[in-house]
């Protein structure tokens, strides 16, 4: 099932429901309703939806926006954080996102687990980008580097783990009040929580609660898949199991993600055989890409793969 988040075009608008109308002229009358919304938009979604304009799929964490904060930032209170009011604060407003989900009648809300505070991006992650982007990926040097990321991750990661467990436990309750599953999102950075290793044993953790499951993002593990930490295709493989939908967008050598499908190097005729028609494909596009850009990108994709197009049945 194809669906459209309001990432792509939320900074442009003051107004919820013009946010909404610019989505549905892309032929998309399926939504995401991402973060960095702010309260103010609330009212003129909530218009369009309750004229039909759009049906909700989901919720990406945390909608709306905490007020104080300003940007976009989806990561601005983490589970995982050594600050425990921080922690808090991203439990409660991760229960605001749960009852504003119901009232939209979403199927799922995206969550980001937090991070490992000793890990800066720039020092881990982020150098080895710097050495794929200067085409050092078969260095000796790389390869060390890449291996000290791995070890150093594996030694500070299971106490935040644990937290995102912990987290996860208490959200079960409010979830199925709500009627969503709490998709746990992969991510794009290698000090985020969890790793794929942490992913599975969260999954096998959580395997007979209905109400947790795995959020697949294209681009972000295509770009671990271009660092070399996965190989895209034999982890969905792994993930079968848990998965229940995943973010759509391309990846252009080697870190520019969110891009219009087709116009970067993904394998989707590969990497889709993992996914049921009826699982949500949602677009979740940078808010860089042109309207003219996405309009072709939607043709072709409903050309080369109308199965995806499958609407979930009733119940």
């Amino acid at each position: 099932m194809l669906a459209f988040s309001t990432c792509w075009n939320n900074s442009r608008h003051t107004d919820g429901e013009a946010m909404i109308d610019e989505i549905l002229e892309l032929g998309f009358d399926t939504l995401e309703l991402s973060h960095g919304m702010t309260i103010a938009k609330l009212p003129g979604i909530k218009r369009a939806f309750d004229a039909g304009k759009f049906k909700c799929v989901g919720v990406h964490n945390f909608f709306p926006s905490p007020t104080e904060v300003m940007i976009d930032a989806p990561d601005a209170y983490e589970f995982t954080s050594d600050d425990r009011s921080e922690r808090q604060r991203a439990f409660r407003e991760t229960l605001k996102t749960l009852d504003l989900a119901a009232q939209f009648k979403a199927h799922y809300v995206v969550l980001h687990m937090g991070s490992i505070p000793t890990m800066p991006h720039k020092q881990w992650t982020g150098a080895l980008t710097k050495k794929l982007e200067a085409g050092e990926q078969l260095t000796d040097e790389y390869a060390d580097d890449k291996l000290e990321c791995v070890k150093r991750r594996e030694k500070y990661g299971p106490k935040y783990f644990q937290r995102a467990i912990e987290t996860l436990e208490r959200l079960v309750e409010p979830a199925r009040r709500a009627g969503v599953v709490l998709a746990v999102e992969s991510r794009s950075k290698y000090e985020d929580v969890p790793d794929e290793r942490e992913m599975i044993q969260l999954q096998t953790h959580f395997a007979d609660c209905p109400e947790i499951g795995y959020w697949h993002d294209f681009g972000h593990v295509g770009l671990k898949h271009n660092l070399g930490l996965l190989d895209h295709d034999q982890w969905l493989t792994k993930m079968a199991p848990y998965l229940i939908g995943a973010h759509l967008h391309d990846v252009q050598w080697p870190k520019r993600d969110h891009r219009v499908p087709f116009t970067g190097d993904l394998p989707y005729k590969t990497l889709l055989r993992h996914f049921k028609p009826e699982m949500p494909l949602t677009w979740e596009l940078s808010p860089s890409r042109k309207t003219e850009q996405i309009l072709p990108a939607v043709r072709l994709w409903r050309k080369k793969f109308p199965e995806t197009e499958r609407v979930p049945s009733a119940g």
